[in-house]
């Protein structure tokens, strides 16, 4: 495959899929797939390359705006449906990704760049949550509370929200849009979902699968095209009860000031600045292991990525040196090349970004280990990179860290290692390296994160809430809260004097 990779135009790349009426370039409105009225379209790329993939509609507010009506009018029809009916078709849309993994894999790796591998990978962890959630909605139960009024009767129970907006990255282009869009179908909610404009053709394959699987026409829509407006409209339109949003804290913001007027649920996974914090307790190999899959998985474009590494004194040569051992076999390359572990980044910008952290930490007095420079293969690829003695005030020590640079530091005492790792706006995961349980469980209370990995880098699912504290976030996905993020409560009190 990396042969035919190479040397193919992307219209025979393409070929490759086993199903072409997964490539879709329309707009998914109301059941139907919808072109621009204006006729704009916009270019998706290959990262790995640049060429182009395909020509994507570009709908504008009015066009948002009829995607909401239909939205609104398919809420009741969905909501009233018996919700192992809506689990049904959730269970086959499940079923179908997974039948198509290795068409939908090629369609993420030539738009978003993350090796094959990882993309099958996504595929598998996107099409879960379409089976988590169609269980768990069947278990939207009401309460009776006791009451404390006599000759009455009082219950509590959650009901859909109603038509509700998402907005999806590119790092991760199909779970993300399933993990919010699972939820909210759930709950009984419709969805109009907008997706990153360099990663539109995973969300569309998703939307073609979902037609198969039998969701009604206007409880799913995907509405591609220029974020701004199209966002902006989601927000002023009242229809629209909640917006979850995947991004950055800045565009996060944003969002939140155009949602006020409205008053939106808010459901907003945004930045982190994840710090791994690694003791002399730690077994070393098995250390740099965990912070190779913490801070190098999708090309280090996570937000979950290990940005910060603190390792205790004593053992912080010998961890650099295992360290480098593993970002030295780290193998750099297009998407679909075989043994790939390293893709390009998503665009230019992001590759500026990580040339200025790393310039700057070395003006900071940090030392260059491996690495340092854009990679050979292609404008967008950068090397993997390895700079330790990292100083705190280094912009890679303050910001969110989006590509594969490793930023090692020392620490002497849990209580400075603790001060440190808590001292940022961001809160969404921190890792902990240490076989010693009584620090596991303080490090567990004592670091403000919403998600604490011990021992371990995978830690996300269905059953598990995801979510960040501080400037990480807003609410949780995934796990029964997820579930309840787009549900409003009701209570009920019935007369029952004779």
């Amino acid at each position: 495959m990396a042969a035919v990779f190479a040397r193919t135009p992307f219209h025979d790349t393409l070929n490759q899929l086993g199903d072409r009426h997964l490539l879709r370039e329309l707009a998914y409105v109301n059941g139907r797939w919808t072109s621009s009225r204006q006729g704009k379209s916009f270019a998706v790329t290959d990262p790995a390359t640049g060429g182009t993939l395909a020509w994507v509609a570009s709908l504008d507010g009015d066009e948002t705006t009829a995607a909401i009506d239909a939205a609104d009018r398919a809420f009741a029809g969905w909501r009233d449906m018996l919700p192992q009916e809506r689990a049904g078709i959730l269970r086959k849309w499940c079923e179908l990704m997974l039948a198509a993994k290795d068409d939908l894999a090629l369609i993420m790796t030539l738009e978003q760049g993350k090796p094959i591998a990882e993309a099958r990978g996504e595929i598998d962890y996107a099409a879960s949550f379409l089976e988590w959630y169609g269980e768990e909605g069947k278990r939207l139960n009401a309460e009776s509370v006791t009451s404390h009024l006599a000759g009455a009767e009082m219950i509590v129970r959650r009901e859909a929200l109603g038509a509700v907006g998402i907005v999806t990255p590119w790092n991760f282009p199909s779970a993300m849009v399933t993990r919010k869009a699972a939820a909210a179908l759930a709950a009984g909610c419709t969805v109009v979902a907008h997706p990153s404009c360099e990663t539109p053709l995973s969300a569309l394959a998703l939307a073609e699968l979902a037609e198969r699987a039998g969701i009604p026409a206007g409880v799913f829509n995907v509405v591609t095209g220029d974020a701004a407006e199209i966002v902006g409209q989601m927000c002023a339109d009242k229809r629209l009860r909640a917006m979850s949003f995947t991004g950055s804290t800045e565009i996060g913001r944003l969002i939140a000031g155009q949602c006020a007027p409205t008053m939106k649920r808010l459901v907003m996974e945004l930045g982190g600045h994840a710090p791994l914090i690694v003791f002399a307790d730690a077994d070393i190999e098995k250390a740099a292991d965990i912070a190779i899959n913490a801070k190098f998985a999708t090309s280090g474009q996570d937000c979950l990525a290990a940005n910060r590494i603190y390792v205790e004194r004593p053992i912080l040569r010998a961890f650099n040196a295992a360290l480098a051992a593993r970002i030295a076999k780290l193998n750099v390359g297009g998407g679909l090349d075989a043994g790939v572990d390293i893709g390009p980044l998503m665009h230019e910008r992001a590759v500026a970004k990580v040339e200025e952290q790393v310039a700057d930490a070395l003006k900071r007095g940090a030392t260059l280990i491996s690495g340092g420079r854009r990679h050979h293969v292609g404008a967008l690829f950068y090397e993997p990179t390895l700079l330790t003695d990292v100083p705190d005030d280094a912009l890679i020590m303050r910001e969110e860290t989006f590509g594969p640079v490793a930023a090692v530091t020392s620490f002497d005492s849990e209580a400075e290692v603790i001060a440190r790792a808590n001292d940022t706006d961001y809160g969404l995961v921190a890792y902990v390296v240490t076989e010693n349980g009584a620090r596991q469980m303080r490090l567990g209370r004592a670091l403000d994160y919403g998600m604490v990995a011990i021992n371990r880098v995978k830690i996300t699912g269905g059953p598990v809430p995801f979510g960040g504290w501080k400037q990480s976030g807003l609410g949780r996905e995934g796990s029964r809260y997820g579930l309840e993020a787009f549900t409003e409560l009701k209570y009920l009190c019935i007369d029952t004097a004779a």
